[in-house]
């Protein structure tokens, strides 16, 4: 069975930094392609980040520079590390297993980030 778990959300005030797990069980992680998605109170879900199996990684404009995506194989694991953190960042973030390109087969819970002073 495909899990996707989140972890490390949290309420943080502006220009605090967080980062975001998410531990995936159930497939060959290395094999895939692993995407950050995010949604705010009241919008739809938007693309934030995404990593290629090979470790090319993606990254939507608003949070160039601010953040960054990385992987761990031998631990089947995902991250986001968040710097800078905005208010516009406060969302549910989610895990997915995908690429925007092919669409993303399997999700997480999410976890929570506030971005509030």
């Amino acid at each position: 069975e495909v899990q996707l778990v989140e972890s490390g959300g949290d309420m943080v005030q502006p220009g605090g930094s967080l980062r975001l797990s998410c531990a995936a069980s159930g497939f060959t992680f290395s094999s895939y392609s692993m995407t950050w998605v995010r949604q705010a109170p009241g919008t739809g879900p938007e693309w934030v980040s995404s990593v290629s199996d090979g470790g090319d990684t993606y990254y939507v404009e608003t949070v160039q520079g601010r953040f960054t995506i990385s992987r761990d194989n031998a631990k089947n694991t995902l991250y986001l590390q968040m710097n800078n953190l905005k208010p516009e960042d406060t969302a549910l973030y989610y895990c997915a297993r995908g690429k925007s390109a092919t669409g993303y087969d399997y999700w997480g819970q999410g976890t929570h980030v506030t971005v509030s002073s």
